[in-house]
């Protein structure tokens, strides 16, 4: 092995580490309520992929209780609450689109009308560009109805919990086929 061949192995194996992380959060049920959010495992916000599939979550509910959403998106934002043109944005977002949200659940696809498979899966996973700051990362999430993942950003508090910082989940996405005059 020459000189420089040591350190070509060492920076190949810190490539090869950094970015290959991905977590199957599985949902066993899904929340009712508020409390029932915050009493989810998940909840505890130790780990960034955990924030990012609860971010998924909280859209779910949106379509039937807004308030209740937009609670649950301020519980995972921490001391970072929505700004009224957050809640407007998340608002224009859901005219005749409720399916986006549940379009990243395993099993969701357009065929189905994004019907999610029991147990309630995400898979959240990150590439070698997801550090984007200090105490920040972005996370990717594949879409039942989309080419390419979407991102949520999350960063480490002070208290030791991963907050959400921005997320680009409610990017439109393919129709469900019943819903699709073309299908």
């Amino acid at each position: 092995m020459g000189l420089f061949d040591s350190i070509k192995k060492a920076a190949s194996d810190a490539v090869q580490s950094v970015g290959n992380k991905s977590a199957n959060v599985v949902f066993a049920s899904l929340p009712e309520d508020l409390a029932g959010f915050k009493a989810l495992p998940q909840a505890a916000l130790s780990s960034p992929f955990d924030t990012a599939a609860l971010t998924v979550l909280a859209f779910c509910f949106y379509p039937h209780d807004a308030n209740l959403s937009l609670q649950m998106l301020d519980f995972l934002r921490g001391p970072r609450p929505l700004s009224d043109m957050e809640k407007q944005f998340i608002k224009d977002r859901f005219r005749d689109k409720d399916y986006v949200p549940r379009s990243y659940f395993h099993g969701a696809t357009p065929k189905n009308d994004y019907q999610p498979t029991e147990p309630y899966t995400i898979t959240v996973f990150e590439n070698p560009y997801s550090k984007i700051g200090e105490n920040m990362l972005k996370l990717h999430i594949n879409s039942g109805g989309a080419d390419s993942p979407r991102q949520v950003d999350v960063r480490l508090a002070k208290d030791g919990k991963w907050y959400l910082w921005e997320q680009y989940l409610l990017s439109d996405i393919r129709q469900p086929e019943s819903a699709n005059p073309w299908a």
